[in-house]
């Protein structure tokens, strides 16, 4: 009695109108599996289709090729590099004879790099499978647990073949896109690297110097950076003049604090230590410091790229009107609790799903979509981990700032928590009006208005 593998109708990222419903048996021969889809007129194409299985690795690529019958054609190991790919691409036509590269359909577990990238290029239909998916279609090959590159490739190319439902067809991404997410993916190892740094130099403070952590909580900012630099002991800072202090935050725009409050700060009792403590922390600090400018700097360029990039997705002027994308940074830029790291992370770790307006998997990817795990009288609703970390982290923040500054998501907010959600849940249902508000903005193609939201409110 054939068994439907998993439940879910479509992969995350897979138009659902794409999706061909059918069993196929779990053990049996692959040819009854073809007649019965033939015989209701399902898999029936113009051109004879092939089937590769890709186990792919650091040193070299396993690949396991079959027909439309699911017989084996081919299997052979390729060593990862220019001419090892390129010969993998060429192995694939010249193997199963196919008269167009589109005919060869590939499977993998990673939906990037440059297997993917090459294969693409040449015009295989490449297709990503998850790799937790993966280890449940093994369990059709054998039930003992055994793994091989040979078997996976293999698994890889008879599921693509039975149930392609369960993968997600790739597709080149725009090129804007590809340096968008590189940039915005260096930004956020810039900032981790930099509260590393910082947390270093706090612990050096507050061993001999404490008072100067109540100047500044962002202990890389220039100017506290500039500070230490003047009087990196305690007993040089009592040295400074008011002059000097005033000169050096005139010259990186610090008003909130004055002359006269520094130094009162810098002139408190230091701590007292034992000898050679001094030196040596602030030997330390000085080695962090030269880090944390250079940080900076690179943070700085970071944020600039970032800016760039975005803006070269806005079409211009002499782009045909009626395109898809034509608003879209202007849309999302728009709704209140977006900013630069934000928009920047949606555009390139979601951007497909953006472009499909596919909020069901917009919840998925960004991890909003709650889990239920029903059976009989049991019904549990559990958080999604499922998801893609770097989005979910941009939800997380999206949604907090969203409930400072409009006043319908903190109103949503407020009732949540008021029934006893937790920070991070009622968060997380906020994020999910916002995506369900941003998709139907990009249907529409309309800007957020926050009076029309008022309006509303008020009715």
């Amino acid at each position: 009695m054939p068994r439907r593998i998993g439940r879910d109708r479509c992969p995350v990222g897979s138009p659902r109108r794409s999706c061909i419903r059918f069993r196929a048996p779990v053990q049996g021969s692959a040819k009854i599996a073809v007649a019965r889809r033939l015989g209701r007129g399902e898999g029936m194409t113009d051109q004879k289709q092939f089937y590769a299985g890709v186990d792919w690795a650091s040193e070299s690529h396993h690949v396991f090729l079959t027909d439309g019958d699911g017989r084996k054609i081919g299997e052979r190991v390729f060593r990862h590099g220019g001419e090892g790919l390129a010969e993998l691409a060429a192995w694939l036509t010249a193997t199963s004879g196919a008269t167009e590269a589109g005919q060869i359909q590939v499977a993998i577990e990673v939906p990037h790099g440059p297997v993917v990238e090459t294969l693409i290029e040449r015009g295989c239909q490449v297709h990503a499978i998850n790799p937790k998916q993966m280890d449940r279609f093994r369990d059709r090959f054998t039930l003992a647990g055994a793994k091989d590159d040979s078997r996976d490739a293999e698994v890889m190319a008879s599921a693509l073949r039975t149930d392609r439902r369960c993968f997600r067809l790739l597709a080149a991404a725009d090129p804007v896109v590809i340096e968008l997410r590189e940039w915005s993916r260096m930004a956020e190892d810039l900032g981790a690297e930099r509260n590393r740094l910082t947390n270093r130099m706090r612990e050096q403070l507050w061993r001999y110097f404490p008072a100067l952590l109540e100047l500044e909580n962002d202990l890389g900012a220039e100017w506290l950076l500039d500070l230490w630099e003047a009087g990196p002991t305690p007993a040089k800072a009592a040295r400074i003049r008011a002059a000097t202090i005033a000169k050096l935050l005139k010259r990186n725009r610090i008003r909130r604090v004055d002359a006269t409050h520094v130094l009162a700060v810098l002139r408190t009792p230091p701590v007292k230590v034992a000898a050679g403590t001094t030196e040596a922390a602030s030997a330390h600090i000085a080695t962090l410091i030269a880090r944390i400018r250079l940080v900076n700097r690179q943070l700085k360029q970071a944020h600039q790229r970032l800016d760039t990039l975005t803006a070269r997705l806005v079409p211009t002027e002499a782009t045909e009107p009626g395109q898809r994308k034509q608003h879209d940074v202007e849309i999302l830029a728009s709704l209140p609790g977006v900013g630069r790291i934000v928009l920047a992370t949606l555009l390139a770790e979601a951007f497909d799903a953006l472009q499909r307006r596919d909020h069901a998997a917009l919840r998925s990817l960004t991890g909003v979509a709650p889990v239920t795990k029903r059976s009989g009288k049991s019904c549990i609703v559990i958080r999604r981990q499922a998801c893609h970390d770097r989005l979910a982290n941009a939800m997380y923040h999206w949604a907090r700032v969203a409930i400072q500054h409009d006043s319908r998501s903190r109103l949503k907010y407020a009732a949540l928590r008021s029934r006893g959600h937790s920070h991070g849940r009622a968060l997380r249902s906020v994020a999910d009006r916002l995506l369900n508000v941003a998709c139907a903005m990009l249907k529409t193609g309309t800007t957020f208005n926050p009076s029309l939201a008022e309006q509303k409110l008020s009715c």
